[in-house]
This record gives C-alpha cells, sequence and structure tokens, in this order.
C-alpha cells in the first residue's frame, strides 16, 4: 500500500515499518474519514474483529501520524474528517470505485500489475478521487453540497444539489442528485465537478433519495436477437437468453444508458437494420417509465 508523497519521508517510513495487519487498520480509518466523513472504534472493531484496546492504540496511532485529520466528537464517540484533511494513504479512483460499488474492502489501494493475456477495454478518465470522496460523504450523511459544475449546454456554472447514488452507467461515472436549480432529480456527471463545498442546509423531504421515482422504480427490457439478422442464435448465445429472450431488470434511471450501450433498437418494428444493432427492444411499452429515452437507438421511430 502507498503513503501518500504529500506527507514528509520520515513520516512515509514510519508508515512502512509497522506491521502489515496495523496498516490495514490505519488505511480503513484513513478511507472512512476521506470517503464517509467520520470512523468509530466500534466500526473499525466490527471490521477486523480486534479489542476495544487495539483499536484505541490504531486511533492513537493514526492521529500521532496525522494529527490534523480528524477530531474526536465526545456525544457520538465518533472521529470526524475536519477541513484540513489529508489522505495519508494513496486512494485510486478505479479500485475504491470498484470497491464502493461492490461493498468496501479493506480501504487499501494496492498497485496491480497488468496482464499481457487479458485486456480490459478502454475507458474514459476516471473522477478525481477529493470529487469522489466529497460526493460520498454527502451521500453517506445524506447532506447537500455547493458544486460548480460544467455543463453541455450551459457551462461553468454552481448549483446546489443533494446526491444520494453513485452509477456507472457503462460509459462514465456519473452522480443522482436532486438539483435546487431544475427542482427535479438529475444526473451529473462526475468528471465534470471543479470544485465541491459542504452545505449545512435543510434537506428538504422532497430532495430525499426515497422521492426520486426514476431511481426507485425498476423496469424489466425485454431483449430479443435483432429480427434483421440472418441467424440470431449467436446472440441468443452472447446473451445467454432463454427462448429466445433475456429479461433485464434495471433503475429506469439507468435503463436508457443500457440500452444506448447495448445498441438495443428501440424503433417500432424494429427498422435499425445494418446500424450496429444486433439486439432489439421486445416490450416498446416500458419506454413510457423511463426518462432520457432520446439517447436510445431509434426510440420515438
Amino acid at each position: 500500500m502507498l503513503v501518500n508523497p504529500l506527507y514528509s519521508s520520515t513520516l512515509r517510513q514510519q508508515v512502512d515499518a509497522l506491521p502489515h495487519a496495523q496498516k490495514e487498520r490505519l488505511a480503513f480509518i484513513d478511507f472512512s474519514l476521506q470517503y464517509f466523513g467520520h470512523i468509530s472504534r466500534s466500526e473499525l472493531i466490527a471490521r477486523f474483529r480486534t479489542g476495544l484496546a487495539a483499536a484505541t492504540r490504531d486511533f492513537a496511532q493514526y492521529k500521532a501520524i496525522a494529527t490534523d485529520n480528524l477530531r474526536l466528537q465526545q456525544q457520538t464517540k465518533s472521529y470526524y474528517r475536519t477541513d484540513d484533511f489529508a489522505a495519508v494513504f494513496v486512494h485510486e479512483p478505479q479500485q475504491i470505485l470498484t470497491a464502493l460499488a461492490q461493498g468496501f474492502g479493506n480501504g487499501i489501494a494496492s498497485s496491480t500489475l497488468a496482464s499481457e493475456q487479458c485486456f480490459d477495454a478502454v475507458r474514459l478518465i476516471h473522477p478525481d478521487t477529493d470529487i469522489i470522496a466529497a460526493l460520498m460523504r454527502a451521500i453517506h450523511q445524506g447532506s447537500m453540497i455547493t458544486c460548480r459544475y460544467v455543463s453541455m449546454g450551459s457551462g461553468e456554472g454552481e448549483r446546489d444539489i443533494v446526491p444520494h447514488a453513485l452509477i456507472n452507467n457503462g460509459h462514465r461515472w456519473h452522480v443522482r442528485a436532486f438539483d435546487r436549480m431544475h427542482q427535479a432529480f438529475r444526473d451529473f456527471v462526475c468528471t465534470r465537478f471543479t470544485h465541491i463545498l459542504d452545505n449545512d442546509a435543510p434537506i428538504n423531504p422532497q430532495e430525499r433519495a426515497q422521492q426520486d421515482e426514476q431511481f426507485n422504480h425498476v423496469v424489466t427490457l425485454k431483449l430479443v436477437s435483432h429480427p434483421s439478422l440472418t441467424s440470431g442464435v449467436a446472440v441468443e448465445m452472447d446473451y445467454g437468453m432463454v427462448d429466445g429472450m433475456i429479461e433485464v431488470p434495471v433503475r429506469a434511471c439507468v435503463a436508457a444508458y443500457v440500452l444506448r450501450q447495448w445498441q438495443v433498437d428501440c424503433s417500432k418494428g424494429a427498422r435499425f437494420s445494418h446500424q450496429g444493432c444486433q439486439l432489439a427492444l421486445a416490450n416498446l411499452d416500458v419506454l413510457q417509465d423511463i426518462e432520457n429515452t432520446a439517447i436510445a437507438p431509434g426510440a420515438g421511430n
């Protein structure tokens, strides 16, 4: 695990000299402060099954390394991230987003070697870790943020949003949030944030995740091989279809992205032949329950 190069070489050597098991626990403390904003001794004990005395020593060790990173709030018996926080360990964006999506691991960003036999597709640039952390803290704490965001239509501007979920739409990461400017839930591309500040303003009930109908509503996409194909058997095998169809349950706010990523023909009568579409949407009526259908191939035609 890598220690943040912002710290002195002497301190980095001290951290490197610690037992590996303790470094894992310190990395967990570091990660929790950066991405969730707080951590308690009971959480550390539950995660690593250590005793109270060991947890107390770990927090003392972390505080000795990064005195200004955390403060103890006696009322909650939890340690909170300070405005002067500087991560002790290096957390790589791709690994962190994967960990957040699949369930938090141990907070350690260990280096990995690229395989010479197995290659992943080329991806867009991942969001800055400070942006991810600010968004995750707001999501975890149920709070609002004031941010500067670059929109395709209106350029850079300031907004107040209440984020509640990070989503990988197949092309990039975006955050689902209530936008006070438009008084609606919207998707914001994570790489387009230039600055984020915490905002302690009270949150209204209609701004919370429970009121995001598109997020909470699950639709089922019924996909078949495109009728223009000479033989659809290969496509049926690619997608593991049963009786010529695969049913894909997905949140309504993500459905249009899935249809675009998989190049699903959503036109009436599946008229998008010879345009790269190997799949067709069998239940076109589902489009009435989905936002952003303009990005789905052939929708409305």
